[in-house]
C-alpha cells in the first residue's frame, strides 16, 4: 500500500516517540518527509531508523524550537524550497512538563509547556495552511491528548495546552475545509514512550516500571499502546481513505477515557 507516493509530509517532533513511528510508516507508504526537532541526535535516529525500514526514503531533517515564529517560519519555508509543497502536516511537536498540583506548578512551568503544546501547535497552523491553501489541498493532523478531552490531574498547563489544541483543531477544520484543507487531532492516552516514561519516574523515582503497572491497571486493555499503533491512524487520517473526516477528535487510548 502506497497511498503516500510523492507526497510530503511535515512533522513536528520528528526526533522521537510518536513522530519517529509516523515518519517510519509514512516512510513505508512512499512519502517524502521534512522531520523538525530540536535534538539534533534524535533526528539522526529517526532517519536510521527510516532507513532500516525504507531504504532510500528521502528525508529531509530541520533542526527547529516550535514555538519560535522565526524557527517556524524557516522549517516550512525550507520544506517548500526542497520538496515544492506540503501534502501532510502532523503537527506534534510536545513536552508534558513537571506534575504538580495547580497551586505548585508556577507560572514559569506553564508558560514553558503551554509555548511548546499550544503556541507550537497554532504556529505550525499559521505557517503551513496558508502553504496548503495556496495549492488547494492538504491534511492536517495535531497531537492533542486525552488530557484535551477530559481532567487528568496534576498537569496544569499539560491540560490547558491540550484543550487549546482541541479547540484549535476544531476552528481551523471549520474555517479551511472550504479549502480543500481537512484537520484533524488524535488524543493519544497511555502509549509507550520516552515522555510517558518520564511521567512514570515523575510518579515513582524508586520503582518507576511498578509505577507503570499500576497505573495501566485502570485501562480495559490493561496494556501501554504502542507508538506503531498512533501512527497507523496518523496515516490514516492524513491519507485520501479519510477524504470526508474533518474536524474530528480520535482517542486512542484503549477506552480509558470513556470508563470514568
Amino acid at each position: 500500500m502506497n497511498r503516500f507516493t510523492d507526497r510530503v509530509v511535515l512533522i513536528t517532533g520528528g526526533g522521537s516517540g510518536l513522530g519517529r513511528a509516523t515518519a517510519v510508516r509514512l516512510a513505508t507508504e512512499g512519502a517524502k518527509l521534512a522531520l523538525v526537532d530540536v535534538s539534533e541526535q534524535g533526528l539522526a535516529a529517526s532517519v536510521e531508523a527510516i532507513e532500516a525500514a525504507t531504504p532510500g526514503a528521502e528525508v529531509l531533517t530541520l533542526l527547529a524550537d516550535v514555538s519560535k515564529e522565526d524557527d517556524v517560519d524557516r522549517y516550512v519555508a525550507d520544506t517548500v524550497a526542497k520538496y515544492g509543497r506540503i501534502d501532510g502536516f502532523f503537527n506534534n511537536a510536545g513536552i508534558e512538563g513537571r506534575q504538580n498540583l495547580t497551586e505548585e506548578f508556577t507560572a514559569a512551568e506553564f508558560d514553558k509547556v503551554v509555548a511548546i503544546n499550544l503556541r507550537g501547535v497554532f504556529l505550525g497552523l499559521e505557517k503551513v495552511l496558508k502553504v496548503m491553501r495556496e495549492q488547494g489541498s492538504g491534511m492536517v493532523v495535531n497531537t492533542a491528548s486525552v488530557g484535551g478531552i477530559r481532567g487528568i490531574g496534576n498537569q496544569s498547563g499539560y491540560a490547558a495546552a491540550k484543550h487549546g489544541v482541541v479547540g484549535l483543531t476544531r476552528n481551523s477544520a471549520v474555517e479551511y475545509g472550504q479549502f480543500g484543507i481537512r484537520i484533524n487531532a488524535i488524543a493519544p492516552g497511555a502509549i509507550w514512550t520516552p515522555m510517558v516514561e518520564n511521567s512514570m519516574k515523575q510518579l515513582d523515582p524508586e520503582n518507576p516500571r511498578a509505577a507503570a503497572e499500576q497505573f495501566i491497571q485502570a485501562n480495559p486493555t490493561k496494556r501501554y499502546g504502542e507508538a506503531p499503533e498512533i501512527a497507523a491512524v496518523v496515516a490514516f487520517l492524513l491519507s485520501d481513505d479519510a477524504s470526508y473526516v474533518n474536524a474530528t477528535v480520535v482517542p486512542i487510548d484503549g477506552g480509558q477515557s470513556y470508563k470514568y
